[in-house]
């Protein structure tokens, strides 16, 4: 069995922090989202900061947006700003794709996390026609609700219970960015470069 060395000030470290190393307050970790655009500056993917500083290091892309916090990574001789938005030195071609996946996140998104039979917050989705009932798990028939109406509603049908729904629940658009904004939360930071494509 391997035992730990005290840490000379006392104090025990928190996981994942090395004995006696004090972390950088202005230092972004390592799991923290870039948005990653292609060398056209339209949305490509989401990737993390390793790997963002990776891509730059090798030269295969570009900071165009640094974070708000002016946090970087620092190495013995280099030090490079922690980027919040970077871009593809070369294009990139990018298969098109039919439609966009249905996820439970999606639709949450899709719909701002508000329920469409009350408005208050949403944690679940629902099939506006059950499906025991023969209800499809698709886009046009999923809409964001919360625990409570969700429980309510049950297998029924929303005309049996006398509500009525804001809108028809429709797929997103498949551009780019609507593909990126329902795979992740967006940072407001990416706000310019995912409205440019919509």
């Amino acid at each position: 069995m391997k035992h730990r060395q005290p840490d000379p000030t006392g104090a025990d470290p928190e996981p994942g922090e090395a004995p006696g190393v004090t972390p950088d307050p202005g230092v972004t970790p390592m799991g923290c989202r870039v948005l990653l655009l292609n060398a056209t500056f339209e949305p490509l993917a989401v990737v993390t900061a390793k790997r963002a500083i990776v891509l730059m290091l090798a030269g295969k892309a570009e900071c165009v947006e640094e974070t708000a916090s002016g946090a970087a990574f620092h190495s013995e001789t280099l030090t490079i700003p922690a980027p919040t938005v970077m871009r593809l030195s070369r294009y990139v071609r990018v298969p098109y794709r039919r439609a966009v996946p249905m996820t439970r996140a999606g639709v949450l998104r899709r719909d701002g996390r508000r329920c469409a039979y009350c408005s208050r917050r949403a944690d679940t989705i629902d099939h506006v026609v059950p499906r025991s009932r023969g209800g499809t798990h698709t886009w046009d028939n999923c809409v964001a609700a919360c625990r409570v109406c969700n429980s309510r509603k049950a297998d029924r049908l929303i005309e049996e219970l006398g509500w009525t729904l804001a809108g028809p629940p429709r797929a997103p658009s498949r551009a780019a960015g609507g593909l990126l904004v329902l795979a992740v939360e967006p940072l407001p930071a990416w706000e310019p470069w995912l409205v440019a494509v919509a």
